[in-house]
């Protein structure tokens, strides 16, 4: 987990580090801090109300304690091990088995699973899952995605802005000037490719700090593990046919393999479910 940790850090140093050479370089403090302003608006209107959006999106309905015990009962038992509050409880009303969590912070967070997990797995598999989920919202994943989202949409604005400055400002120049203008649009082709990169290492991160969390709050990684196996292994009959690929990375296993997702693991947002699986079960719980 500590691993994991460290490349969450070393991975939104790198975003930073791509946005300040990218506004040295092409300067203007002014279009900067407009840029920066208007991304991070953007991603705190995100932060704060997609969940809303998603919960709309994919028609989740809350369900209540007396429609649903069992699945409230395991809810509360994980969150009071995990010391958080419990989030409310959505349904998803499709086959394809997969859940998700989201919100802002965990006293107002959410937990979705489709009609498709409940039927698929055991209570115990069940458990597993929910225990993942919770560990998003008890590890604030939420947040740090939100702030990787904010620095990789200021970079490709950026990026937009050298792209024009290089080829409008590179006209009448000579050639020395033009080497640079070249560079700087080289760069800015490049930084977007290079975010969007990192910022799908930092999702993939994150999977494997939930899924060891959330073995950890129930104490046991062989629910998890089977879960997660019956998923990869369902989710390929079962496409969810609701939502866009933009929330892909909120689910616990990617919900559109059949959609055409690319097989490149740097463009995935999960990791491979075998390693996931693997992790589990070297785990010494």
């Amino acid at each position: 987990m500590i691993k994991n940790q460290i490349k969450t850090v070393l991975f939104l140093g790198i975003l930073s580090g791509i946005l300040l050479v990218i506004g040295r370089l092409i300067g203007g403090v002014q279009g900067l801090t407009i840029a920066l302003f208007f991304a991070v608006l953007m991603n705190l209107f995100s932060y704060f109300y997609s969940h809303k959006l998603i919960l709309l999106m994919y028609r989740a309905k809350e369900v209540s304690e007396n429609e649903n015990h069992e699945l409230h009962e395991l809810v509360e038992e994980i969150c009071k091990e995990a010391n958080i509050s419990k989030p409310k409880i959505y349904i998803v009303p499709s086959d394809a088995p997969n859940a998700f969590a989201a919100g802002p912070n965990p006293k107002k967070s959410v937990v979705a699973v489709t009609n498709g997990i409940l039927k698929l797995l055991s209570k115990e598999e069940l458990k597993g899952v929910l225990a993942h989920e919770i560990a998003h919202v008890k590890n604030r994943d939420i947040l740090i995605a939100t702030i990787a989202a904010t620095i990789a949409s200021v970079i490709t604005y950026l990026a937009h802005m050298a792209q024009f400055a290089a080829i409008f400002g590179g006209m009448n120049k000579d050639n020395e000037n033009n080497t640079n203008v070249f560079g700087l649009l080289f760069l800015a082709i490049l930084a977007p490719i290079a975010a969007m990169l990192i910022q799908l290492a930092i999702s993939r991160s994150r999977e494997y700090i939930a899924d060891e969390t959330g073995a950890r709050l129930i104490r046991k990684s062989e629910p998890l593990a089977k879960a997660l196996e019956k998923l990869e292994a369902d989710s390929k009959n079962h496409v969810l046919k609701l939502g866009a690929d933009s929330t892909n990375h909120m689910f616990i296993v990617n919900p559109f393999r059949g959609k055409g997702q690319s097989f490149l693991h740097l463009f995935l947002t999960h990791p491979p479910t075998s390693k996931r699986v693997e992790r589990l079960r070297s785990l010494a719980i």
